[in-house]
Parts: C-alpha cells; structure tokens; sequence
C-alpha cells in the first residue's frame, strides 16, 4: 500500500500541473494571452459567485498573498469587480465580469468534452465515481492530520 500511495501523491501532483497545461493551451487557443492558467482557474472557482476573498482562502483553494495577487491582476485587466462591504470595510468581495464569464464558458465547454471523451472511455460504468471516491477519503484524512495531528 505505501508504493501506492507515494504514486497516488505524485500522480495528483502531476494532474494538477497537467490541468494547469490544459487550461493554458485552451487559452492560447482562444487567443487570451492576458492571463494564465493558475489565474483562468481561480475565475473557474469563482464561477457565477459573488464571494469574499477569505472565503476564497478559506476554502483551500488558495493562500492568501498569491489569491491576494491574482485578484488585483484580474481586476486590472478588467475580469474582476471588487467591492467593500457596507458592513465591514476590510472585507472585499469579488464576482466575474462578462469579459471573464465567456473565458469561464469556453473552459466549462472544454470541460464537457473532455467529460465526453471519459464516459466514452469508461467500459467499467462507474471508474470515475471510484477514483473521486478515493480522492474525496484521501482529502478527508489529510484534512484530519492538518487540523488534529497524527490519529
């Protein structure tokens, strides 16, 4: 079991930087050379929300100096709208502008494809959902260890 779980650490990490190529060949396909991948999936996960940048850290998605980078390079280049909260200044929250929401439209058809292309694949019926199975138990107990320690 540990052999695989060292692949399983070192595929994850490997798919992360693959789907960062992904999104990065997309948007050179599209001809949208102003952002990059790390930056076209933070507008992924922003999606249709209007949210606070903590929240955005909170989730896991992203540390706080490279989310707080990233939003400012975003809204510079006119993909971001930011706005203080009525009831707490040092609160800011975020959505996409329309100029984002069609990069997020062009990657969810890319995404769709692809899913296309999966199912078509899958001759067992069901390896995916496994796979996301594992992935959700793996997340779960490192989640664990990070906030309890060693069980």
């Amino acid at each position: 079991m540990k052999k695989e779980y060292l692949e399983l650490t070192r595929l994850i990490e490997r798919l992360h930087r693959r789907f960062l190529d992904l999104l990065r060949a997309e948007l050179n396909r599209l001809g949208i050379r102003d952002i990059n991948s790390v930056q076209a999936l933070l507008l992924i996960n922003i999606g249709n929300e209007h949210i606070a940048i903590r929240d955005l850290v909170e989730r896991g998605y992203y540390q706080g100096s490279n989310v707080s980078y990233n939003i400012k390079k975003l809204a510079e280049l006119g993909y971001l709208e930011q706005a203080r909260s009525a009831h707490d200044r040092r609160s800011v929250s975020i959505q996409l502008t329309d100029k984002a929401l069609k990069v997020v439209e062009e990657i969810r058809r890319l995404e769709q494809t692809i899913a296309g292309q999966l199912d078509a694949e899958d001759t067992s019926h069901g390896e995916i959902d496994t796979v996301c199975q594992g992935l959700r138990r793996v997340e779960r107990i490192w989640t664990d260890h990070v906030h309890y320690g060693r069980g």
